[in-house]
């Protein structure tokens, strides 16, 4: 309980200091997607699929009378099968010096520094139920809860061209359960935006960690690491490598016959080049992971992994409209072997984009 009060506390205290306006200003933005995708697997028959998702995203902000910005957002999601309400946008407030603070669902902030690495465009996947748990996004080792905070400094801080957030988040209080979950996470990130010659080059790192809890034997690694990458843009021409490292885990999910909650032990290599000319993109990703799942309490030294090649050429066919042609091809390994859990993936389609 006293961990929530503090947390009111500050949402009460910070939104009373200042004098709030009374009309709110709305922006809305958004996509249309339609198209088809052809799936391949290695184990399995081929499939094709159409592709329909649309998605509408409301942002409002108002600034006080001090010049406080205060904002928020929330996301409509059409997918075909469900429509699905984004509500883990934090109540964001953004202050004359160009500092912020958010309140609420607010993240991890090392996940807000990770760097943007090209890859293939397109609505490309490979299906199939697999045991690989091998992580694949840079921020894999960043979780939070909803009860959270993140702080954002301004522009230039400390040294020119450089930007930090810190954050912290706690969980609700309820019980512990079999299932493993997120008991509080901590987080800290940087971002450097500096040039060399033509070249425009931002680096970004960020370190984490976290408890996670369970009724019964405790995961002894947590959710931790830290991640690291470099974009560097010249022209129309950028290139990206980003590097992760660290722990995390999975929970019990009987909708996938996982019974146990599990630790998992991993790293990503990710590298992208993207390249504009005249309406044509054309963009190429690869991505590389390795990992180590195990129950909670034992140990494996077999590993699983995970490499993926993707590519698109993106045609502007006019204002807000273009048109995509993506592939994506998967290998995996899963406990030292090979698995035949990847395969590959076309998708035809276009974006209209408001």
């Amino acid at each position: 309980m006293k961990k929530e009060l503090l947390m009111a506390t500050a949402l009460v205290s910070t939104l009373g200091a200042t004098s709030v306006a009374q009309a709110v200003s709305m922006t809305m933005g958004g996509s249309m997607k339609i198209g088809a995708e052809f799936d391949s697997p290695e184990s399995g028959v081929d499939t094709q699929n159409v592709v329909d998702l649309s998605n509408l995203s409301i942002s409002l902000s108002e600034t006080t009378d001090a010049g406080t910005t205060i904002s928020s957002s929330f996301g409509i999601i059409d997918e075909g099968g469900s429509d699905i309400g984004d509500d883990d946008n934090a109540l964001k407030l953004t202050f004359t010096d160009g500092s912020a603070v958010e309140l609420l669902n607010a993240g991890n902030a090392s996940g807000t520094h990770a760097v943007s690495v090209p890859s293939g465009a397109g609505e490309m996947g490979v299906a199939g139920a697999t045991a690989n748990r091998t992580p694949m996004d840079l921020d894999f080792a960043a979780g939070s809860t909803a009860l959270g905070v993140e702080w954002h400094s301004a522009a230039d801080f400390l040294a020119d061209g450089l930007k930090m957030s810190v954050s912290y988040s706690t969980d609700s209080g309820a019980a512990k359960l079999p299932t493993a979950r997120l008991e509080n996470s901590w987080g800290v990130g940087a971002t450097y935006v500096t040039s060399a010659g033509d070249t425009a080059l931002t680096i970004g790192t960020g370190f984490s960690g976290g408890d996670v809890v369970t009724t019964a034997t405790q995961t002894t690694g947590g959710k931790e690491g830290f991640h690291a990458g470099v974009s560097a843009v010249t022209g129309d021409l950028t290139v990206a490598v980003g590097y992760a490292d660290g722990n995390s885990f999975a929970g019990r999910d009987a909708s996938v016959s996982q019974t146990t909650n599990m630790d998992i032990e991993g790293s990503v290599l990710k590298a992208g080049i993207s390249y504009v000319t005249g309406d044509i993109t054309l963009a190429v990703g690869v991505t590389s992971g390795e990992g180590k799942d195990s129950d909670f309490g034992s140990t494996t030294t077999a590993d699983d992994s995970k490499d993926t090649m993707s590519g698109s050429v993106t045609y502007s066919v006019a204002s807000g409209v273009s048109a995509v042609v993506g592939y994506l091809t998967e290998d995996h390994n899963d406990n030292g072997a090979t698995a035949t859990t990847g395969g590959s993936s076309w998708y035809v389609g276009a974006t209209m984009s408001f």
